[in-house]
């Protein structure tokens, strides 16, 4: 015999996100043109997250994202096997998760889709962080590949003019490295044009994640992560631009069908750091248990975060700023100031802080910008320790203790 199906819950149905289906569909063509790449004469270059991208859609070169591969790894639930593999080729246990499950996938075709295309360059941006500097090194390395640095000074306060003159000159030197590794010339009025739909599609997000300031919230951070990759991946085309649009339209529809994250949503939280990639499922369950929506995170916001500097008038002279501001790249006070702004727009009851242990930049400011927060706003802030991708530093059993003890601080604060 065979078991019963399970009845369908007509609500759960009715929540579910629609373009869910259209998003697989889109990630799904984007990574099978980057792996035939070669047999359409096209060519691919790997690039960190927060590297400008438009230039390479520009020159009709496939931007490939080992950030978001990772991220793919620790939702497969992949991560801790690669991780100690790169442990045992020698690479410290203390370095990022991402750098370590990338490095390891690479000699094997590893991760959740037989590993990534072969680059035919690497573009290295340090605005998130120094690791990507050696971690790019190792692997233009390993593939022989040439690999351009696009170094952005740290802004402690502001974006001095000596700063825009050094980061608009690596603009330029950035172009020649692609011209000549792609044969031809840039065409300006085509990344002029790639620069207008990247700053349309980030406008467009940005709208995207507003929609969680209603009551109740039509999405959750949680989704946000699953939604935030064409903003990373395909910035500056077409595809994203017309996806965030439908996206939108969902969220705004959503809106006005009163259609919820999460089910009785009573309390709302804001995420700050990356997700716990490998229980992001189990993370959005159990706070939707206490009837928490966490309607908003720094992580998903960042991509969106350049747009008071970005210009459509003269995209590449504001790329400089743009690329240099970004949310990792300023200092601690500017970052709790975005928090604060945050809490207020999105009118949440308290503050989760991923404490992670790969995500240095991230991380080491927190109790700083926790200390910022609770003075100015006086909300409950709850941090779990963890790390991205690899689930040897995760206890779900500290963490759900944690997590019950501090929706128990918020209820008494709101009188239950």
């Amino acid at each position: 015999m065979t078991a019963a199906a399970k009845p369908v819950d007509p609500d759960k149905e009715r929540r579910k996100i629609k373009s869910v289906a259209r998003m697989k569909e889109i990630m799904t063509t984007y990574y099978i043109e980057a792996k035939t790449a070669a047999e359409s004469g096209r060519k691919v270059a790997w690039i960190t997250s927060g590297g400008p991208v438009e230039p390479l859609i520009a020159m009709d070169v496939i931007p490939i994202y080992p950030e978001n591969h990772a991220a793919m790894i620790g939702a497969s639930k992949m991560g801790t096997d690669l991780c100690e593999k790169a442990e045992v080729m020698g690479y410290s246990r203390d370095l990022c998760s991402y750098a370590r499950a990338d490095i390891a996938c690479a000699p094997v075709n590893g991760g959740p889709i037989g590993g990534l295309p072969r680059p035919d360059m690497l573009v290295c941006g340090n605005n998130i962080c120094g690791t990507v500097l050696k971690w790019y090194e190792a692997q233009a390395r390993y593939f022989d590949v040439p690999l351009f640095i696009f170094d952005t000074p740290f802004c402690h306060t502001e974006f001095s003019d000596e700063a825009r003159r050094y980061v608009r000159a690596q603009v330029e030197e950035y172009l020649a490295f692609l011209e000549t590794a792609c044969g031809r010339p840039c065409d300006r009025e085509r990344l002029q044009q790639v620069g207008r739909l990247s700053i349309e599609g980030q406008r467009l997000w940005q709208a995207v994640l507003d929609t969680a300031a209603h009551k109740p919230a039509p999405l959750s951070a949680f989704d946000a992560f699953f939604h935030l990759a064409l903003i990373v991946t395909l910035r500056g085309t077409a595809t994203a631009v017309d996806y965030y649009r439908e996206l939108l339209a969902e969220m705004r529809q959503r809106v006005a069908e009163g259609i919820s994250a999460v089910p009785r949503e009573r309390y709302r939280l804001l995420w700050d750091n990356l997700p716990v990639w490998y229980r992001t499922r189990w993370l959005s369950d159990t706070f939707a248990a206490h009837d928490v929506c966490l309607v908003a995170d720094t992580y998903t916001s960042a991509w969106c975060g350049s747009l008071k500097y970005l210009r459509e008038d003269d995209f590449l002279e504001s790329l400089a700023e743009g690329y240099t501001r970004i949310y990792l790249n300023i200092g601690v006070d500017a970052m709790a100031r975005e928090v604060i702004a945050m809490v207020d727009k999105y009118a949440v009851d308290g503050l989760v802080m991923h404490s992670n242990r790969s995500c240095k930049p991230y991380s080491l400011g927190q109790y700083d910008i926790q200390r910022l927060v609770q003075r100015e706003r006086g909300i409950p802030t709850l941090i779990i320790e963890a790390d991205m991708v690899d689930e040897r530093s995760f206890a779900e059993s500290q963490v759900e203790n944690r997590i019950e003890a501090f929706m128990e601080m918020i209820a008494a604060g709101r009188g239950r």
